[in-house]
Formats: C-alpha cells, sequence, structure tokens
C-alpha cells in the first residue's frame, strides 16, 4: 500500500539545518482518524506524550482527542498545561515527592507493582478525598509476547514491566478500579486481538469487577493499512461484555508521516568506501536507528546500489558507530546539500542529546495544506550548559 507522502514538495533550505520539520495538516489527518476509532467504539483515545510532544500542536490534539498519557511528574504537568482533556499517568515506580504532585493533577494514576501500590495507598485515598473522580489502576503483564525485537517487548521474561497473574492479588483492592496493560509495538490489529483473549484468559475475573480497562500503545491506528474497523468492533464488544470504559494510548499513530529531520552534507570523502559526514547524528538525534535498529527514509534516496552514487552516512560525533547508513543517489552529494530523513516525529524529538556538545535540531511547523513555516525553536549553547550544571 502506497504510504502518505507530504513533504515531496518541501524545501529544505527553508529552516536552519538540522531541524524537525512537522506537517500540521499531516497530524490532523493522523487525528482525525483516532477520533473516528474513539467515536464510533465508544474508547476514549489518549496520546501518549512519551512518544510526541510537540505541546505547540496541544490545541490541536485536544480538538480530537480525549486526552493525553503522560510517564511521569514532568509528562503530566505538560498534559495539563497544554492538552486538555483526562490525564493519565504510569510509571514503573514513583519517587514519593513525584507521585505527590502527580495526583493533583493527574485523572487516573496507575502503579506498575502490588507494593508501589501498597506502600502509596494511603497517600492515595487521601487524594482521592481531595478529589473524589481520581482512579487508580494496575498494569498487568498478560505474558503474551508480540514483540520481535526483546528491548520493546513488555512480556519479555524476567519483565518488570506490569504485574503477571501469579502475583496478582487475589482480591482487587478498593481502590482499584481499573487495570492497563501495554504489550504492543508498532502493530496493527491481530495482535492486540490475541493479546485481548490472553487477558481475558488470565484476568477474567476480575474484569467484571472494573470500571475501566486500558489497552496502552503501540497501536499503529493510522498507518494506511490498519484494520480500523476491526479495532472499533473489538472495543465494542469488549466494553459490552463487561461494562467497562476502554481506553487507548497510541504514541506513533498521532505522529506518522508527521515529521521529517533536516540534515546538511559537511564533507563527502572515500575511506574504504564513500563517506558523508552530516550534521544530524544517529545517536544524539534518531537513536531508535542504533537501538531497534530500523533504516531511517531519506526522501529522493534508495537503497545501497540502487542509484549511481552510493555513500555511507555518518554523524558528525567521536562515536565510531554513530553510522546512519548506507543510501544510494542519483548525484554525487554535495557538501551544502540539505537531506530529509522521513517519518522523523516520533520518538525522535523525545529523544534527543547534546552529546558532544552537538546542538538539538530546531523545531519548525509547517503546514502543507497552506505551505506556512514557522520556526518555533532553536537551540544553542546554553541548552547545551543548563544540563551539564
Amino acid at each position: 500500500m502506497q504510504k502518505r507522502q507530504y513533504f515531496n514538495q518541501f524545501d529544505p533550505t527553508r529552516v536552519p539545518s538540522p531541524c524537525f520539520v512537522i506537517d500540521k495538516a499531516a497530524v490532523e489527518d493522523n487525528l482525525k482518524i483516532l477520533n473516528r476509532v474513539g467515536q464510533e467504539s465508544g474508547a476514549k483515545v489518549l496520546a501518549a506524550l512519551k512518544a510526541f510532544s510537540c505541546w505547540s500542536l496541544g490545541d490541536l490534539f485536544n480538538q480530537y482527542l480525549w486526552g493525553s498519557c503522560a510517564s511521569g511528574v514532568n509528562e503530566a504537568r505538560l498534559a495539563r498545561e497544554y492538552y486538555g482533556g483526562e490525564v493519565h499517568t504510569y510509571s514503573a515506580a514513583y519517587k514519593e515527592s513525584d507521585l505527590q504532585q502527580i495526583l493533583k493533577i493527574s485523572d487516573h494514576v496507575l502503579f506498575n507493582s502490588v507494593s508501589q501500590w501498597g506502600r502509596f495507598e494511603a497517600l492515595c485515598r487521601k487524594a482521592k478525598d481531595a478529589r473524589p473522580g481520581l482512579e487508580f489502576g494496575l498494569r498487568i503483564n498478560p505474558e503474551h509476547s508480540e514483540g520481535d525485537v526483546a528491548i520493546y517487548d513488555p512480556c519479555a521474561p524476567k519483565s518488570r514491566m506490569g504485574i503477571p497473574r501469579s502475583e496478582f492479588p487475589a482480591v482487587l483492592p478498593e481502590l482499584i478500579t481499573g487495570l492497563h496493560f501495554h504489550t504492543l509495538c508498532e502493530h496493527d490489529f491481530p495482535p492486540l486481538a490475541r493479546t485481548v483473549k490472553a487477558v481475558e484468559e488470565k484476568f477474567a475475573e476480575y474484569l467484571p469487577q472494573l470500571k475501566w480497562v486500558n489497552f496502552g500503545g503501540g497501536h499503529h491506528v493510522s498507518r494506511e493499512d490498519y484494520q480500523v474497523d476491526e479495532l472499533i468492533a473489538l472495543i465494542k464488544d469488549f466494553s459490552a461484555k463487561y461494562d467497562v470504559q476502554v481506553y487507548i494510548e497510541p504514541g506513533e499513530a498521532t505522529a506518522i508521516r508527521s515529521g521529517v529531520l533536516v540534515a546538511e552534507v559537511l564533507d563527502t570523502f572515500t575511506s574504504t568506501v564513500p563517506q558523508a559526514i552530516l550534521d544530524t547524528s544517529a545517536t544524539c538525534h534518531m537513536p531508535d536507528t542504533l537501538e531497534m535498529p530500523y533504516r531511517a527514509d531519506i526522501l529522493g534516496a534508495g537503497m545501497p546500489d540502487e542509484k549511481p552514487f552510493t555513500y555511507r552516512l555518518g554523524g558528525m560525533t567521536c562515536l565510531a558507530g554513530d553510522v546512519i547508513g548506507d543510501y544510494s543517489f542519483d548525484a554525487p552529494l554535495q557538501v551544502g546539500q540539505r537531506l530529509m530523513f522521513d517519518d522523523m516525529a516520533h520518538y525522535t524529538m523525545v529523544k534527543t542529546t547534546t552529546f558532544n556538545g552537538i546542538n538539538l535540531p530546531s523545531i519548525a511547523l509547517w503546514d502543507s495544506r497552506t505551505d506556512s513555516l514557522e520556526v518555533v525553536r532553536e537551540f544553542g549553547y546554553e541548552e547545551f550548559k543548563s544540563r551539564l550544571s
């Protein structure tokens, strides 16, 4: 299936380099799909800020989604200040000082272990007395793996994420009104359907006692070939069967196809193979290319030797492995030439570092419908300096 394309007509020389460029039209297209899922299924769809936290678009998210989910106090504050709707917070563990703040600004607070819940139950009870609408949940581990990459599989053996059935309390704690599971990563519908079946098999006795169930994230709902109708049907059936409110927390799906990373060629030379050094970096600006790993597409480039001129593209850090990959081009690369790495909104902006003192990429908002462009943030020495002392 043909991928949606938004940046083929964008001129990368219009922005500083490196720069993340986010197309508001593309983001809105994604949000419309997610809104349809919520409207037709009855689910409440939350944006996972851990994947994409461009808060300049918070008002746009608030038009289409029911809120956002956070991984700790800082994301929870961002959610409450800029995104509107409900704020759900989950962390593998909380510091008491952080949790005290989280309980004041979150609508749902989720706990990763029975021990953390036991430690903080009294604090949570006090918070609920002050805010009766506050809800609490436990993350479960259905011990059903769908991921191919262990580092991204919450159900891998000896996982620290969630409570397996064998360690779940025999009686649901009084203040616990919901369960949360998250097992997916860039998956379509069938893995979710299998996961839900595993949850039902292992936790069936608890489901009728709940007010809500959160299906977590990793749903590639806005991908072109995702089975949206099947997702809607499953949510409706599950909600009716157990009389619960279903939540889903897509992260990447809010930002698929919506951003590029503009980079500039700084040098070309031959060292065994033709090389090009860019003003960006795999380790600093697109770490998933090393961690997952995966190949980041470049608009107009091809696979090695597919086009006449093949280069190994590397970052400007001292890390020997700061290699983005091998790409081929129709013509030799020139110093000063701009390249655009595709699909660089999700899990890029949120993971950047200033290793080696390299600047963080600027951030620009573009609208492919009107061609309006605004550089909303540039970074320099002060951002590097302020992180260190």
